[in-house]
This record gives structure tokens, C-alpha cells and sequence, in this order.
């Protein structure tokens, strides 16, 4: 069973919070480090361990692996910049308390001639230990990233990093057959014979992954810093207005369109400022866009979506236990949320147990939404009265949380919004809703509405006070509440309450409720 629908004897529907588990409390903050062809990141992450927040992120570019081809070592300015970085980065660890960095290398390092060299200095000025890994276990690494994302996924991974490009199959979370191969932009920079050589070697390699790897018609899943800039760029060509990177959808149309686009773009640097991308990284896009181009044309994918997740969050996910790799990264992100900031964590629980009759019918993958936005109804009580529906909406479509198409994330977002307003519009976000569909935005609408009338009966995370029964098709709400709730229904309560019978078109009754 699909580990996102099963059922959690000890939790109901969503299973119990683990975050406070020792198993995830083990994994509360940690820190990792990518020693890449051509940047060194330290990432640390921080909070619930299934879906972490990022701690800490920089990145340094450091152009490794350029004119490797060439030389067989390692870049001689980027050795010591990589090496400035990693002392910066062991000092930053231990000001956070840190008990160690896990540090990978990867196709740079592990094809330099002076590549161990390297890592021994490292080990001698910061006492950090470099593990240098092959192609197919960065492969790996970057699949389980994905992981971390959509548990439970099918498809093919593809990273692309400065020397390298890996191929992964993944399947009902499993991680299958893996493939790496040379055509990393700066690898390609170098390569002989001009963009002829380069067309012909491009198309040699990808007949070999293909050869390799077998049929792979699922979703593609593009990891690294080439295609999320390639990714920038379709978004500024669609006007997308929703710019968040993690789950962007692209058709196999719409990379070709965009290759076309950058390939006649007659200002590279233009678009470049435009889309928001380094000029180091956008020296490679039309070099990665090539090797994209050809990727999608020999395996077909049925759609292509960008992660923001690769070998570092695959570090992460390697530290963890089955049973917390199992869990809805949505869900687990958004408990750890109310425990954090809600003025009465739990009472999201009782709060979706309440409203919960008005969505019986409601499929899995839309109840999982209204869990989540049950549990964050309250954790931006703190912003000002006069924004705190728009905050709601803002957080919501662009917070780090894995799990979730960016459809959804409007749909999370209106719920939110509606639990503090009755209208949208005249916000600054009405460019996003088009997102979804207008039956899609109105059951958002009563969803918040749902919230915004609950959260007045209750400021207990165990008290009984009501219950909600809904008759569709004779359009009748019925709310049933209990002698020690009916005090609580005020007119404020009564107004909310009529406010979403008219989002439901539905007719009203109240009873009191015997216990």
C-alpha cells in the first residue's frame, strides 16, 4: 500500500506524530556537505526530520572540476576556495553545535589525479573526513533526495552536476538501476570538435544510458543546479507567476520551447538578470539545455518535474528509519509547525475531526489537504489582524514543504486564507489562483470557512463540543452542540456559521446535542 493512504492503527488516517520519537529527534539538526564540480554547499537542517527545514544554506562556487578535462586535476584556484570554504563551513558547524559534517565528493574529486591529495588537506586543516563517492552511488543519493519529497514515487532521476550527469530509477520507493556518464557542462565546455563534436558525443552517451537503463516512461525528475536554471527560464518565458522551483512542472513540448527560446535569445545577459540566475551558472544553461534536450527525446517521460531535493536531502533520508521514511512529508512538516507556533497545539486534530463530515466524499489526495491546513490554521496567529489572511496564503504556496504539487499549494493556501476572511479578492496574490480551477478554489473557500467557524467553539485540544452532519443532496448542514458548547455560540459564531451554509448553498439547523 502507497505509504501516503495507509492507515495508522495508533493515529487514524495520518498515523501519530514522530517527530518527537527519538528515532527523529536523533536526526533534529543536522549537517551535510556536497563537494561538487562546481560549487561546495553546507546545508543543515533543522526541526521535523521528515520534512526538515533548512537550517542554514550557502553556497560557495568554486568551479572544481574546470579544465579537468584538460589538466587531469583539480582547478588550482578552486582547490583553495573549496578548502577556504570547508574551514568556514567546520567553524559554522561547531557555533551550531554540531557533532560532525558529513561530507561527499563527487565526479571533481573522484577523477582528479590529485583528488585524494585534496581530500587529505581537507582532513589536515579541518579535521574533516571527505568521503569521495562513484557515479552510481551519487546516483543513489540524489534518487533518495527525491524520496524525501514524494515518498513512493516512479520514475527516473536525472542529476546533473558540473562533470557528470547520473541516472536513477525509482519505484514504490525503492531506488533501482542507476547510470552515470561525462556529460556535465564543464565537462562539455572542453570537449573537442565544436557543438558538432559536442551534438555527437551528447547523442552517443544517451544512446549508451538508454541502452542501460531500459523503457523509462514515467515522470522525470530533474535534480541540480543546470536544470532548476533551465527551469527559471521556462518559467520567465510562460510567465509562470508562481515562482517556486520545488515540483515545477514541464511538458516535453515545453523543454523544447524553452531551448529554442534560450538558443535565439539575443541578450543571454538580459535574461540571465531576468531570471534571477548567477552568471557562473548561467555560462552552463545553454550547454546543460543540449544534454536536456536529448534526454528528453530518448526517454519519452510522460511529464518532467523539478526538485529541489538531491544529494543532500539523499544524505538526510539515508539517516533515517523506514517507519519515518514512510510518513507524508507534508503532514509531518505542518505537526511540527503547531507544535512550534499554534496558541493550543493539537487542536488542529480535533479541528479536522470537527469539519471533516462536509468532505466524506472527498478523495485521499484532498483530505491529506485539509488535514494540513487544519493543523496550520493557527500558526500565524501572530501576524497583524489586517494581514494575517494574506501571510497565511504567502506561507503556504511558498514555504519549504515537500509533497505537494504547486495546485496544491494554492489550494492549501486559500484554505488558509478563507480561515480569516470570507473574500479573496483584492489580495496581491489573485495572479495565483488561476491555478486551479474555480470548483477547486470555492471547495478551498469552504474548507477555510469550515476552519474559521470551528476554531471559535474550542480553545481546548480534548474538549467534545459538537459535531458537523452534512446532507448534500438535501443541501442541509446540520450542527449539533453540546449544553456546555451552546454558550460559545455567539453572533460572531452564528455569522461564520451562515457565511459557509452560503458557501455550501445550504439551509442551517441547530440542535443541541445530548452527551
Amino acid at each position: 500500500m502507497n505509504a501516503l493512504v495507509e492507515t495508522h492503527a495508533e493515529g487514524g488516517l495520518f498515523g501519530r506524530a514522530l517527530f518527537e520519537d527519538p528515532s527523529a529527534r536523533a536526526l533534529a539538526r543536522v549537517g551535510v556537505v556536497d563537494v561538487g564540480s562546481n560549487s561546495v554547499r553546507l546545508v543543515v537542517f533543522n526541526g521535523a526530520a521528515r520534512s526538515p527545514a533548512y537550517f542554514y544554506n550557502e553556497k560557495i562556487m568554486c568551479a572544481l572540476g574546470a579544465g579537468l578535462s584538460d589538466t587531469g586535476h583539480l582547478n588550482p584556484e578552486g582547490r583553495v576556495r573549496a578548502l577556504n570554504a570547508l574551514r568556514r563551513f567546520q567553524r559554522l558547524a561547531e557555533g551550531m553545535g554540531l557533532p560532525d559534517l558529513t561530507v561527499v565528493a563527487t565526479a571533481a574529486v573522484r577523477d582528479a589525479s590529485d583528488g585524494p591529495a585534496f581530500c587529505a588537506d581537507v582532513k589536515r586543516e579541518t579535521g574533516l573526513y571527505v568521503r569521495t563517492i562513484d557515479g552510481r552511488e551519487e546516483a543513489r543519493l540524489s534518487a533518495q533526495g527525491v524520496l524525501l519529497g514524494w515518498p513512493g514515487s516512479y520514475g527516473l532521476v536525472c542529476d546533473i552536476g558540473g562533470s557528470s550527469m547520473e541516472l536513477a530509477e525509482i519505484s514504490g520507493g525503492i531506488v533501482g538501476r542507476r547510470e552515470t556518464s561525462d556529460l556535465g557542462p564543464l565537462k562539455l565546455q572542453t570537449l573537442k570538435g565544436g557543438k558538432k563534436g559536442r551534438t555527437a558525443h551528447i547523442k552517443a552517451t544517451m544512446q549508451q544510458l538508454q541502452d542501460q537503463m531500459g523503457v523509462q516512461r514515467d515522470r522525470l525528475f530533474l535534480v541540480g543546479g543546470s536544470w532548476r536554471a533551465i527551469a527559471r527560464v521556462d518559467m520567465h518565458r510562460r510567465g509562470y507567476p508562481l515562482h517556486v522551483l520545488h515540483e515545477y512542472r514541464m511538458s516535453p513540448k515545453s523543454v523544447r520551447q524553452t531551448a529554442k527560446f534560450i538558443a535565439n535569445h539575443p541578450d543571454h545577459e538580459a535574461l540571465r538578470s531576468a531570471c534571477g540566475i548567477s552568471s557562473t551558472r548561467m555560462a552552463l544553461v545553454p550547454l546543460a539545455t543540449e544534454v536536456l534536450t536529448r534526454l528528453v527525446k530518448s526517454f519519452s517521460p510522460k511529464d518532467i518535474a523539478v526538485s529541489s531535493y538531491g544529494i543532500r536531502e539523499g544524505m538526510l533520508y539515508e539517516q533515517m528509519p523506514q517507519r519515518l521514511r514512510d510518513r507524508d512529508p507534508l503532514i509531518e512538516a505542518c505537526r511540527f509547525a503547531e507544535a512550534k507556533d499554534a496558541r493550543v497545539p493539537g487542536f488542529g486534530k480535533l479541528l479536522y475531526q470537527f469539519i471533516e463530515p462536509l468532505f466524506k466524499s472527498a478523495p485521499f489526495h484532498r483530505k491529506r489537504l485539509i488535514k494540513a491546513a487544519c493543523l496550520l490554521h493557527d500558526v500565524s496567529w501572530r501576524a497583524h489582524p489586517d494581514y494575517r489572511a494574506e501571510v497565511c496564503f504567502d506561507n503556504a504556496t511558498r514555504a519549504n514543504l515537500g509533497g505537494l504539487k504547486h495546485s496544491e499549494r494554492i489550494f492549501l493556501g486559500l484554505s488558509l486564507l478563507h480561515r480569516y476572511t470570507n473574500k479573496r479578492e483584492g489580495t496581491h496574490f489573485e495572479n495565483l489562483y488561476d491555478l486551479i480551477d474555480e470548483r477547486t478554489q470555492k471547495d478551498a473557500e469552504i474548507v477555510g470557512k469550515a476552519m474559521r467557524f470551528g476554531a471559535m467553539l474550542w480553545m481546548e485540544k480534548d474538549a467534545e463540543r459538537g459535531e458537523f452532519r452534512w446532507f448534500p443532496k438535501k443541501k442541509i448542514l446540520e450542527l449539533h452542540l453540546t449544553a456546555e458548547a451552546m454558550p460559545l455560540f455567539g453572533e460572531v459564531a452564528e455569522a461564520r456559521l451562515n457565511s459557509l451554509a452560503a458557501s455550501l448553498e445550504a439551509q442551517v439547523l441547530i440542535k443541541q446535542r445530548r452527551r
